[in-house]
């Protein structure tokens, strides 16, 4: 037995991936029975609009999409975004990195209920994304000036 047998199989979902969008799987790794898909930017929302459309796949149900920030990385934001096929019975999450001061397209038109997650990851985190029917704070007051869930945000005399 080698090391490449212990390996889990990917499922359908990242090998069509890599087959429709190859340049932009930058990874596919595996933890525990869940997949994870770290994605160029630039093919994103193309990238999840396959996977909702794919009549094989039919990742429908956006089960969650959040962002965090990073101090100590070459990007400031990831935008993770987790889809689930119930015909499959499978779900995969996507992360998208974004450099310093640069914007996340919306995902709103393939997954309308994408609307608040992305409201909730620019009111907490700070991320703008490009394209939203109504990016503004959801939880802090309108006229509030930072993003609580930053690392850098201070943690007393706030």
């Amino acid at each position: 037995m080698t090391d490449q047998d212990l390996l889990p199989e990917e499922p359908l979902a990242v090998r069509k991936l890599r087959e429709r969008f190859s340049e932009s799987v930058l990874a596919a790794t595996e933890f525990r029975g869940e997949w994870t898909v770290l994605a160029a930017k630039s093919r994103a929302i193309e990238m999840c609009r396959f996977l909702r459309g794919d009549v094989d796949l039919q990742m429908v149900y956006l089960v969650d999409l959040f962002a965090i920030h990073w101090m100590d990385h070459e990007y400031e934001h990831e935008v993770v975004i987790l889809v689930h096929s119930f015909r499959r019975n499978e779900r995969l999450r996507l992360k998208v990195r974004l450099a310093p001061g640069e914007a996340m397209p919306t995902l709103t038109e393939i997954h309308p209920g994408a609307e608040w997650h992305e409201r909730e990851a620019f009111d907490l985190v700070g991320v703008v994304f490009e394209g939203h029917p109504d990016l503004r704070r959801i939880l802090m007051p309108e006229d509030y000036d930072a993003h609580p869930l930053r690392k850098d945000f201070p943690v007393r005399g706030w």
